[in-house]
């Protein structure tokens, strides 16, 4: 057995390792056999050469840093190299290493009058902004450390942080200050209080702290179900950047994004590193960090050399289309989780940067090993690492003894790095930071990590894991036991379990398991709310499972490994509904696809089915493609559903995409032509006038009270927001143009059916729907719009809409109903109309479009359909007849039922395809057609919404088209 398990691991040992390993078997195996009482004889597996080498020369990291001066000194000193250039970058402002200083010095004086003294703790809770840069060099320079305080966390887990941290002073800014639990610090807004902070000085005011002092306190998970204050000094991490800039030379040419939240440790080298060294400090939006497509416009736009990513995020940033245009890249830094093989060559194949894997606790400033990752190494893992400057690190047995090379131990750290220790927690701190027994250094300590690793054979170390029920997920540092805990504290669990489950290649996610209290009622959905209300987002599983009773070993304790895996595809919270809009359609199509669902229920929680902040983003970029629209992160968890997000996405919620020309308004003063589609129907009204085949009807029942008049009032608003509805049509100079009027009412006339027997209202209200139908409009007299109201009784009632095709369509249907509905409800209470006014109007998209196609453009797409169309045959099937000499339009709708079985069937193979289920039926169609007809060169049309800018998608008008759809069945006339 050990002679197999050495050969198999020869990568780790050498002959002479085997050979001692061998005999030290021998040794104990006779002893035993001798005296099988005896207690074995420890025998060491290292050697004195060899345990020099892993105690001491891998741990030779001795340098020069500056051992006396505090990190806002060191910013000051760069202030006098380079006043003049920008230091901090932020949303189009700027301020110059001068003006940052001269800030960040009015606050620090202002601190000091309000009673900071050198070490003490000052909150800091503001959104990413100049604000925050000026708040953290204003604190230090003041004496204080800072204290990141995320506004995103909950307001319980916010509570517990100021609690804790026992502050005297609090920074935010106007806006989230109303939105803090109550406690007993004095608060400083950073904008609406700046008048009185600017009166102070702008000179630099003396130091009155030391390299010991605290510079920052940043939480961390705790497993007692309380987050723990991580207290650093400016010596541990002044240490850190000075390595870092040996290392990799930051130069005034280089541009950091700064895009961790300030609640996490990775922040603090990116405050600092660009400016200590005279570099620009970029700073991303809120919530841009997670963000791929916006990520890759700020590195292109801003022309970014040097970022971070957790590995989890980098994945994602790695499928983002167009990285070829980050070429200002030249230094990718990751750390917070293992970084893998895969992905480290995913990286090397999509970016010319070089690749830097870094490992640190928030317990050791910042990160305390490092590895360049090399695309043409033959290793086949990711390495964490060597030690930085003025660190050890030690991997141990749990009796402290060095572990040999390839065995496996636990990560200690020691050196100048360490933190003080946890903020009013002896206790933990001693646990924690044990004394140091392989220094001469009095009071040195070690801090132990919890995570194992173990020596390659060059001393580089590779990460395995972790010892306890700690765990990295997405790059947060999420101690199980507080999620734990804070479940024990709902009224109806009895005992609960959180464990990582692996979901996907490369993913996962957690899984709490919860005994309920005997006759409790609680569902999975309403324990999830109440851990939103008390954790980070980040810390909720999206998966929680009820148990009666827990798998347990022979010992008596929970068997973790038996608890039963819940499927794949997580929860879903509610009754399935199907899409009912096109919106919603496509979205739910998007969500299947990123949680590999089979289907969800437009009412479905994104997150209870398996979701997370990295899956959102790939929904984001999605829906950026689909709708052209840039969706905040945010919008995710405050719209958790299709059908919430959907209606998000109606209300105009969500801007442009960045990278699309925005329709422009256009004058009113000039002659307004018609859109393409427009003008096919005009053209036709010129050859039949007067016809009704261009109507558009809709008839909808109205269940409950109806307040007829304010039904009205939300009709005649919905006109005046949408001109298309006050627009007539005439021939100028031959050419038809649009006239928009100033007003237009259209009255409701309500026809009272309800005193006729209840048989007979069905087919009165068919027949009056009928007529309206074939009323034809004129299209020189807006508005070409009717609406008749058909009452049946007094809660019931039944809305007949018609308009003309050229001035709407299907879509325009769903935009005039939801807007009807919430207009209906606010006029009813009393309120104004909340609709946002739309930025343009049809006519401007129909002068926009006859702007882009002309000239060279419209020779381009005529030469190309015609190119596409070249010869296209006409379609002959077999049933064909003459077609009569007198238009008609008699048809009829044939439904199809498909079994759904058969349906699932086919998503499978759409999906196995890479297909839309649409392109599926399509082909299938083809085939069909081919094989009736004996033609291999079919062609299909098909209407689209064609609604491809994002400025068109809440509006009402004509924008269908027919797209024509070619396929050749020469080569292969097969499905």
């Amino acid at each position: 057995g050990l002679v197999g398990w050495c050969n198999y691991r020869t990568e780790l040992f050498d002959e002479p390792t085997i050979t001692r390993l061998l005999q030290h078997w021998r040794v104990l195996l006779q002893a035993a056999v001798e005296d099988p009482a005896q207690p074995l004889t420890e025998l060491p597996l290292l050697t004195e050469a060899e345990r020099e080498q892993v105690l001491v020369q891998w741990n030779e990291t001795n340098a020069e840093y500056p051992r006396e001066t505090c990190i806002h000194e060191l910013f000051e000193q760069q202030v006098q190299q380079t006043p003049s250039a920008t230091a901090v970058h932020f949303d189009g402002a700027q301020l110059s290493y001068r003006k940052l200083n001269a800030r960040a010095n009015q606050l620090a004086h202002y601190l000091r009058e309000r009673g900071v003294r050198a070490g003490e703790p000052v909150g800091l809770c503001v959104e990413r902004s100049l604000e925050m840069v000026i708040g953290i060099l204003g604190v230090l320079k003041a004496g204080g450390g800072y204290v990141p305080i995320d506004p995103d966390y909950p307001r319980e887990r916010v509570a517990q942080m100021l609690s804790d941290s026992r502050l005297n002073l609090l920074l935010t800014q106007q806006h989230l200050a109303e939105q803090l639990p109550k406690h007993d610090a004095q608060v400083v807004r950073l904008d609406s209080d700046w008048q009185e902070i600017a009166q102070h000085p702008l000179t630099n005011p003396p130091t009155v702290t030391t390299t010991e002092n605290l510079a920052y306190m940043i939480y961390t998970s705790g497993s007692t179900g309380q987050p723990k204050g991580v207290t650093n000094t400016h010596r541990g991490i002044c240490n850190r950047l000075f390595w870092m800039q040996d290392a990799y030379r930051l130069t005034p040419d280089d541009r950091v994004l700064q895009k961790t939240p300030f609640s996490f440790d990775v922040s603090v080298w990116e405050f600092f590193w660009p400016l200590l060294t005279g570099a620009r400090l970029v700073m991303a939006e809120p919530g841009g960090h997670q963000n791929p497509t916006y990520l890759r416009q700020i590195i292109e736009q801003e022309q970014i050399t040097v970022l971070h990513f957790v590995p989890a995020m980098l994945q994602v940033f790695l499928d983002e289309p167009d990285l070829q245009r980050c070429t200002s890249l030249r230094l990718v830094i990751c750390s917070g989780e293992a970084l893998s093989f895969d992905l480290q060559q995913k990286f090397f194949a999509h970016c010319g940067a070089a690749l830097h894997n870094l490992y640190g606790p928030t317990e050791a400033a910042v990160d305390v090993t490092y590895w360049a990752c090399d695309p043409d190494s033959n290793r086949k893992v990711v390495p964490i690492g060597k030690p930085i400057a003025n660190t050890q690190i030690y991997l141990l047995d749990q009796n402290y003894e060095p572990v040999p090379i390839g065995v496996v131990g636990e990560l200690h750290i020691g050196g100048v790095n360490l933190a003080r220790g946890y903020h009013e927690k002896p206790g933990l701190t001693a646990e924690k930071f044990v004394p140091d027994p392989f220094s001469r250094e009095p009071g040195a300590r070690l801090y132990k990590t919890g995570d194992l690793s173990r020596y390659l054979p060059d001393g580089a170390i590779e990460f395995l894991g972790r010892i306890d029920h700690q765990v990295k997920l997405r790059g947060f540092r999420i101690e199980l036991g507080e999620i734990e805990t804070v479940l024990r504290q709902h009224a109806s669990v009895n005992e609960a379990l959180v464990v990582m489950q692996n979901i996907r290649d490369r993913e996962q996610r957690l899984v709490a398991y919860v005994q309920l209290q005997a006759g409790a009622q609680g569902t999975a959905s309403e324990l999830r709310t109440y851990l939103k209300e008390r954790l980070p987002e980040y810390m909720v599983p999206p998966v929680i499972v009820e148990l009666e009773q827990w798998p347990l070993m022979p010992n008596g304790k929970v068997n973790r490994k038996a608890l039963p895996a819940p499927e794949q595809t997580g929860e879903a919270i509610a009754e399935y509904v199907a899409p009912r809009t096109p919106e919603e359609e496509l979205l739910a199509g998007i969500w299947a696809e990123v949680l590999e669902v089979e289907r969800l229920s437009v009412h479905d929680d994104f997150f209870a089915r398996g979701g997370h902040s990295l899956l959102a983003t790939q929904v984001i970029a999605r829906m950026r493609e689909v709708f052209h629209v840039d969706v905040p992160l945010r919008s995710m968890f405050e719209n958790p559903s299709v059908a919430q997000l959907s209606a998000a996405l109606k209300k105009g919620l969500f801007n442009h995409a960045r990278d699309i020309h925005p329709i422009a308004r256009a004058s009113r003063n000039d002659a307004l032509p018609l859109s393409f589609a427009q003008e096919r129907l005009w053209f036709w009204e010129q050859l039949q006038p007067g016809t009704p085949t261009y109507n558009l009807t809709s008839a909808f029942r109205i269940d409950g009270d109806l307040d007829v008049s304010i039904l009205e009032q939300s009709l005649n608003e919905i006109i005046r927001r949408h001109e298309i509805l006050r627009t007539s049509y005439a021939a100028v100079e031959g050419q038809p143009v649009q006239i928009v009027a100033p007003h237009s009412f259209v009255p409701l006339t309500v026809t009272d059916l309800s005193d006729l027997p209840a048989s007979e209202r069905d087919f009165e209200v068919r027949r009056l729907a009928g007529e309206q139908a074939l009323r034809p409009f004129d299209l020189t007299k807006a508005p070409l719009l009717r609406v008749s109201l058909l009452r049946l009784n007094a809660q019931e009632h039944v809305a007949v809409v018609s308009m003309h095709h050229i001035v709407s369509d299907a879509w325009s249907l769903g935009v005039l109903v939801e807007e009807i509905a919430v207009l209906y409800q606010e006029f009813l209470n009393g309120n104004t109309s909340p609709l946002p006014e739309l930025p343009v109007q049809y006519a401007d998209f129909a002068k926009w479009q006859r702007e882009w196609v002309k000239g060279d453009v419209l020779t381009e797409q005529l030469a190309y359909w015609k190119e596409q169309l070249r010869d296209a045959p006409l379609l002959q099937l077999r049933t064909d007849r003459p077609r009569p000499q007198v238009y008609s339009s008699k048809g009829s709708i044939v439904p199809l039922n498909i079994p759904s079985e058969l349906l699932r069937e086919l998503k499978a193979l759409s999906r196995k395809n890479n297909v839309t289920l649409f392109m599926t039926l399509l082909a299938a169609f083809n085939v069909l057609l081919h094989r009736h007809t004996g033609q291999d060169d079919i062609v299909v049309g098909t209407d689209i919404a064609n609604r491809t800018r994002v400025e068109t998608e809440k509006l009402i008008g004509f924008f269908v088209n027919m797209l024509v759809l070619r396929t050749s069945l020469k080569d292969d006339p097969t499905f």
